[in-house]
């Protein structure tokens, strides 16, 4: 007999929290936002460790994918950990749809909830694919177009910090910098404001002017791009805290926003009905919709070109780089993306490449481990090495298999020479000129 699970029902919002496992933490810092600003109660959660994974082990079948573990483990965790309220918790778990093993998560969630003796904990589902629908956490126009600016301005923050801290004169000014910006748009998302297209046009400019007057030094330094399945591309929990052990190697990373995937997503609705037959809405409407998310996606690079920062490629252009390399009906997890996306980086000279591989993801090692090779025969420069991320795999390992990348990158890293002071640089030093002749 099927076991019948509680419900998130519309009621609960006034009374419940929510604890929503982190993936992109500026991202989600800035759903949360969202999310207050439509009533919701809610916690981003942080714990990380090898304990979540073990407990994920413990509640969920090993030949699950690495993702799925650390998440529920993560769950299960927050709720043994006695802060919450159990007859007034819930959970809130995203689902992908398509052939992604992500879209069944929600159900080994709730079979792992009960195992665990947590029966009564209701799991809430976000998505765009029509799944869960009688759900009482609901995406009305409103909250997609919030949920998009958040996604828009946490991948903004994401480059404009990544490539601002390593060079800065002043250690913290950048980070002070990230939460200064953070901190307002999530202030203005939970008034009501801030988040269409004329208010993203009119913010990026002054998001990415004011990181420009940040002091830098432009030294060369290894430059790493991150790619790989979207949960331990993003997480800290899911990739041993990636980003931060690469800027503690003295490298600029660049990760590729999360805004790519959702694009990515979109174009794969319209590609399914050419490819196999459909309406003519099935084949046109995700076009509109790709259009419509172009003009947010063309002001922020505006606004980091106009200002020294280099940015991403727009999507109808990442789109080409599949071609005569993979085809782009390969859709299923992160498909000819994750492909497209590595060329992309070592286009922009982002030639060093960690692509993360997690344990139970197949599509993910095809189109990522499986492609290095051609990629590698098309762009000799190309130093692409692949991690892979399971509950076996130690962190010293990985990071071992890191600095040997890191030790061909800095072999080919030109000689410090003194470079021409760049507007970013002139306008810093002007900054600290005037501070010096201010009266204290």
């Amino acid at each position: 007999m099927e076991h019948s699970y509680p419900k998130f029902t519309k009621e609960m919002k006034k009374t419940y929290t929510i604890l929503v496992p982190n993936m992109a933490v500026m991202q989600f810092a800035i759903l949360k936002a969202v999310m207050e600003h439509e009533g919701y109660k809610v916690e981003v959660l942080g714990n990380c460790g090898s304990e979540v994974a073990q407990l994920g082990l413990k509640y969920v079948h090993n030949d699950t994918c690495y993702p799925a573990l650390l998440v529920i483990g993560q769950f299960l965790d927050a709720l043994n950990s006695g802060k919450y309220d159990l007859d007034h918790t819930a959970l809130l778990i995203t689902q992908t749809g398509g052939g992604c093993r992500a879209s069944n998560y929600i159900h080994l969630l709730r079979k792992a909830l009960v195992r665990a003796g947590y029966p009564q904990i209701p799991v809430a589902s976000l998505n765009f694919s029509g799944l869960e629908k009688d759900s009482g956490f609901q995406l009305s126009l409103s909250v997609i177009r919030q949920l998009l600016a958040a996604v828009y301005y946490g991948d903004m923050l994401v480059a404009l910090r990544a490539q601002t801290m390593p060079y800065e004169v002043n250690p913290g000014e950048t980070e002070a910098m990230t939460q200064k910006w953070l901190d307002y748009i999530c202030d203005n998302i939970r008034q009501g404001t801030g988040y269409s297209f004329r208010d993203m046009k009119k913010t990026m400019p002054k998001i990415a002017a004011d990181f420009a007057t940040i002091p830098v030094r432009r030294v060369p330094k290894v430059r790493v791009g991150v790619v790989g399945e979207i949960y331990v591309k993003y997480s800290p929990l899911g990739n041993n805290d990636l980003e931060n052990f690469l800027a503690s190697q003295d490298c600029e990373v660049n990760l590729p926003g999360l805004m790519g995937f959702l694009q990515y997503c979109i174009y794969n609705m319209g590609e399914t009905a050419r490819l196999y037959g459909g309406s003519w809405a099935e084949k046109h409407v995700p076009d509109l919709l790709l259009k419509i998310l172009a003009g947010p996606e063309k002001a922020m690079a505006d606004a980091l070109k106009s200002n020294g920062y280099h940015a991403p490629l727009p999507f109808h252009e990442l789109v080409k780089l599949a071609d005569g390399i993979i085809g782009t009906g390969d859709k299923m997890g992160e498909g000819w993306l994750l492909t497209a996306e590595m060329i992309e980086l070592v286009q922009s000279g982002y030639e060093n490449i960690v692509c993360a591989q997690p344990f139970g993801c197949l599509p993910n090692h095809i189109c990522g481990k499986g492609m290095i090779n051609k990629i590698r025969a098309l762009y000799p420069e190309a130093n692409i090495t692949p991690i892979d991320y399971d509950p076996s795999a130690t962190r010293v390992n990985q990071e071992n298999r890191i600095k040997l990348m890191l030790a061909v990158a800095r072999e080919r890293l030109p000689k410090a020479v003194p470079v021409e002071e760049t507007q970013q640089e002139a306008t810093g030093r002007e900054k600290l000129r005037r501070a010096e002749k201010t009266p204290a």
